[in-house]
């Protein structure tokens, strides 16, 4: 029998009362994963609201832990909105699963140190394991590498640091990076960060089919050289937020190759699609790349936060971040026993890895891809759906889990009311608590946009988003 020990400080409980704050949490977890389809999928208090809740001046005494555990509950993840919901079409859902959480807790539990070998070999192993396993699915050899990240901006900024230090070295001032307008912001983000001027950045036009323009590409590639300039990185899309689309992959890669250019694949979305067949044909060429951001906690269905970079050849991670200074020598191994603060920006890591690791044993990878795809047959029902109405006009067709419509009365209307009518819809279906859609703007063009990614979700559910949000627009 384990002998435990008594408390032997003010900041530690008896393990009697932990073993009850610890059973009410779990009891906690599983009420809310299991009757989550019965709330609403938001709850958003005002600032005064939340003010009146929960300002307090700092206690200086202690309070009964399960006071503190139902206030928690009520008071601050009661007035979120509900990411994993069934019913949440919004943005790029984080459906979550109830394993991996558990993992989370071990994690918190265990407080492990995931950024050198020394403290945290388990750790670290794992998170080889699970970075293998995804270069893996993704066509990498076993030369490639990467890093568990808190997410796809993390990876976006770490990749284009990495292709700058392979391209350009120090001398980076006239080095160029290519990609479209339906990029995402965190490249954006990324490329002021690393101190690119905006002379260094060219956000190319894309194509009526939201792809890269690849003749624009290339004219750009050949200005830049003709005037000087060191062009050495191109973006590549698998998976646009927007429309789910996915640039020409081996279009890109040849030309990557043909002019000497650092490949980037943002798949911080779309990259779990290669599951399945048809992402697999889709995601073509996506072994090509030099590197690649992918979320988990998207389309894999992790808790928040957990992204990955992927790169082909691991060293050039290492060789864009590895700086020991004295106080860290005593940690310094083979390179065989990786320590991750030299493949990345972080000293101090959590450990990300235990809950992928965790649920693909539990649950198998066929279960994962079987999710995927219903992520695909959940948007083609929603079009299927809405082609039966007249009213909806299919602005995207359904791919990689996303559709884009908007609501057409019958009566005219200017183009300017017809946006403002998709973003009543999107609003009236967020107030009534059933649902969570948003709109984006293509084409200079408000729409309504459904991300419909979640394994929970049921057929009946999109049908009765689709009929209460044409409800809507019919009352506007």
């Amino acid at each position: 029998m384990t002998h435990l020990r008594k408390p032997h400080s003010d900041l530690e409980l008896t393990p009697e009362e932990l073993r009850k704050l610890g059973y009410s949490v779990i009891d906690a977890m599983i009420d809310h994963y299991y009757s989550m389809d019965d709330k609403p999928i938001t709850t958003t208090r005002s600032r005064t609201e939340l003010e009146a809740l929960l300002r307090e001046p700092i206690p200086t005494t202690p309070t009964a832990p399960d006071q503190v555990l139902q206030q928690a509950i009520r008071d601050v993840f009661g007035n979120n909105m509900i990411t994993e919901h069934p019913r949440f079409f919004a943005f790029i859902p984080g459906p979550s699963n109830a394993v991996s959480a558990i993992a989370d807790m071990l994690v918190s539990g265990y407080n492990t140190f995931a950024g050198t070998w020394l403290e945290g070999s388990g750790a670290a192993m794992i998170e080889m394991l699970v970075i293998d396993w995804l270069c893996e699915l993704m066509g990498f050899s076993p030369q490639s590498g990467g890093i568990l990240t808190s997410g796809g901006s993390i990876a976006n900024l770490m990749a284009l640091h990495a292709a700058r230090h392979h391209q350009l070295g120090t001398n980076d001032t006239d080095g160029v990076i290519y990609y479209s307008d339906q990029t995402h912001s965190s490249i954006d983000r990324a490329v002021r960060v690393v101190g690119f001027l905006d002379d260094q950045v060219r956000r190319l036009p894309s194509t009526p089919d939201y792809k890269i323009d690849m003749d624009a590409l290339r004219a750009a590639i050949a200005e830049d050289r003709a005037a000087g300039r060191k062009p050495f990185c191109v973006v590549a899309n698998a998976g646009t937020t927007n429309t789910g689309t996915i640039d020409p992959l081996p279009e890109i890669a040849d030309l990557c190759a043909a002019e000497d250019l650092w490949m980037h694949v943002d798949g911080a979305y779309g990259a779990a699609a290669i599951l399945t067949e048809r992402g697999k044909l889709l995601l073509n060429g996506i072994e090509r790349a030099d590197s690649i951001t992918f979320d988990p906690h998207k389309w894999l269905f992790q808790p928040y936060e957990v992204g990955c970079l992927m790169v082909k050849d691991r060293r050039d991670l290492r060789g864009a971040f590895y700086l020991v200074p004295e106080y860290l020598k005593d940690t310094e191994r083979d390179e065989s026993e990786p320590n991750f603060y030299d493949y990345g920006i972080q000293l101090t890591r959590g450990f990300r890895g235990l809950k992928l690791w965790m649920s693909l044993k539990v649950f198998g990878l066929d279960a994962f891809r079987e999710a995927v795809e219903w992520g695909f047959e959940q948007a083609e029902l929603a079009e299927t759906i809405m082609a039966e109405n007249p009213r909806w006009e299919i602005f995207t067709h359904a791919h990689m889990g996303i559709i884009n419509f908007r609501y057409i009365p019958e009566a005219p209307r200017t183009p300017e009311q017809l946006d403002a009518i998709q973003q009543e819809i999107a609003n009236g279906i967020v107030r009534s608590g059933y649902a969570m859609v948003a709109t984006t703007v293509l084409k200079e063009r408000k729409v309504l946009r459904l991300a419909l990614i979640n394994p929970r979700t049921m057929e009946e559910e999109i049908e009765e988003t689709i009929v209460r949000m044409a409800a809507i627009g019919a009352e506007l």
